[in-house]
């Protein structure tokens, strides 16, 4: 499906405040678009990965990430730009710093999803409006009513309920990792960096989907949309509200003739 397509059928139906998000994990350098700004060589800083979509999606730029320009060790690890070494693994470096003990913090570290370490030199990310290249992911920020029309769609094809797991932190993993190990889309309660760093709003959940299951989300999205389930959620207005008794004694007075 032409991404101009998915694009419109985002904004028509879901109306994102923010960007659509396409992504792509890119093989070598030579792969990463001329155009694309980063962070190392352009900025002269390093960023987290969820500053890279967050640019992508409020700033409409297309943005490239190598090893060279991450911030965020797990989220370096998770995309299999870094490799995860045996003192990330135990839980000896206080990442993440705000679990209780170094055995928690190992067994999280170990359960964080990754893909395969040197299999992909740079994550490339743009506004799907932008994007010339072919994602492997699209994600999409908004509130939950927006994000449950997303899952709505998806369940629209399925019958089966997403099943996503949260950490509360690592929202890169849960966007952009698991849905191209296991091709299942994800619906994030994100928390962590991507408030504190990418500065994502309160209110904001996000929703990513493998490419390979858009052209059903979309079809999902227009049959549920036809079907009365739609965003902005139409409000039932059809019946009588109830006054304090004195405005109906006023609206009698008024209505009397003479």
């Amino acid at each position: 499906m032409e991404l101009q397509k998915i694009n419109e059928a985002l904004n028509t139906y879901i109306r994102p405040g923010t960007f659509p998000v396409a992504v792509k994990m890119a093989s070598s350098a030579d792969e990463v678009p001329e155009k694309a700004r980063m962070p190392k060589r352009d900025f002269g800083i390093t960023m987290a990965v969820c500053q890279g979509i967050a640019l992508a999606r409020r700033l409409g730029w297309l943005m490239a990430m190598g090893k060279e320009d991450m911030l965020c060790p797990p989220g370096a690890i998770g995309l299999g730009l870094l490799p995860a070494k045996e003192k990330f693994l135990d839980g000896t470096f206080n990442v993440p710093f705000w679990l209780k003990s170094q055995e928690l913090r190992a067994k999280m570290n170990r359960n964080l999803p990754r893909l395969e370490y040197g299999k992909y030199s740079h994550v490339v990310m743009a506004p799907l409006h932008r994007a010339e290249f072919e994602p492997q992911v699209i994600i999409v920020y908004g509130n939950p009513a927006q994000i449950s029309r997303l899952i709505q769609s998806v369940v629209y094809s399925t019958g089966e309920p997403i099943v996503t797991s949260t950490a509360g932190g690592f929202a890169c993993g849960g966007e952009i990792t698991v849905p191209i190990l296991t091709e299942k889309c994800q619906a994030l309660l994100i928390g962590g960096g991507d408030r504190a760093i990418a500065q994502t709003d309160d209110h904001e959940v996000a929703f990513s989907a493998p490419v390979s299951k858009i052209e059903a989300l979309i079809e999902g999205l227009e049959a549920t949309h036809k079907a009365g389930m739609r965003y902005p959620v139409p409000s039932f207005l059809m019946y009588q509200a109830q006054f304090p008794p004195p405005f109906a004694e006023l609206m009698n007075y008024l209505q009397q003739s003479g």
